[in-house]
């Protein structure tokens, strides 16, 4: 009796860049031009993104054929970090209310955040230059800050910067658990043995 090997899995680190959706294919009407993942790399059958960051939003994202660890890390708290870049000053008022919960909305009904770690950033994060071209300082100063969240509402960092009065303009996943983005490019792809995000 021959014995089956067991599966062996691949994984990948993503620098999503700006405009690309976190799938592979859409049939919907409206996303027939959309860019998506495959363009990126020649990714392997069966292999699936782990969570999503939405069309304008930029950063990590990770990437398996192993469909138990996808569901075990997207059904687990863990703690991501986002840099963003809001408009105007950000006040240490509107910091603290982030980091005690803000009201968002969410699929028709209102949402009450969880606590989170917030603070700004000193120094601009030195990221390539996205594709589409942030508004530039003749329309006010921007400023950026760093949010860890361990939950994943649908747009939860621009909702909530937005409830305290400074919209996201540029939106950076940084880190998911112990993984980092690192120095990584936008479109670049890393392959890895294993993801420990833990």
């Amino acid at each position: 009796m021959e014995i089956s090997k067991p599966t062996q899995h691949v994984h990948f680190l993503l620098h999503k860049p700006y405009g690309y959706l976190s799938q592979f294919i859409s049939n919907a009407k409206h996303q027939r031009n959309k860019k998506f993942l495959g363009e990126l790399y020649e990714f392997p059958e069966g292999v699936m993104p782990i969570g999503r960051l939405d069309k304008n939003s930029e950063g990590l994202l990770l990437l398996t054929t192993d469909g138990f660890l996808s569901n075990t890390i997207c059904s687990t708290p863990i703690e991501k970090e986002y840099y963003v870049q809001v408009d105007g000053e950000i006040t240490d008022a509107a910091i603290l209310q982030l980091q005690q919960s803000v009201t968002i909305g969410f699929e028709g009904i209102t949402y009450q955040t969880q606590a989170c770690h917030v603070h700004k950033l000193e120094i601009s994060p030195d990221f390539a230059e996205r594709t589409k071209k942030i508004r530039d300082s003749r329309h006010g100063p921007t400023s950026w800050i760093s949010i860890t969240i361990n939950e994943g509402k649908f747009r939860q960092v621009r909702k909530m910067t937005s409830a305290v009065g400074f919209p996201t303009l540029r939106l950076v996943r940084v880190r998911i658990g112990h993984i980092y983005l690192n120095k990584m490019q936008p479109g670049e792809v890393i392959k890895v043995d294993e993801l420990n995000v833990d």
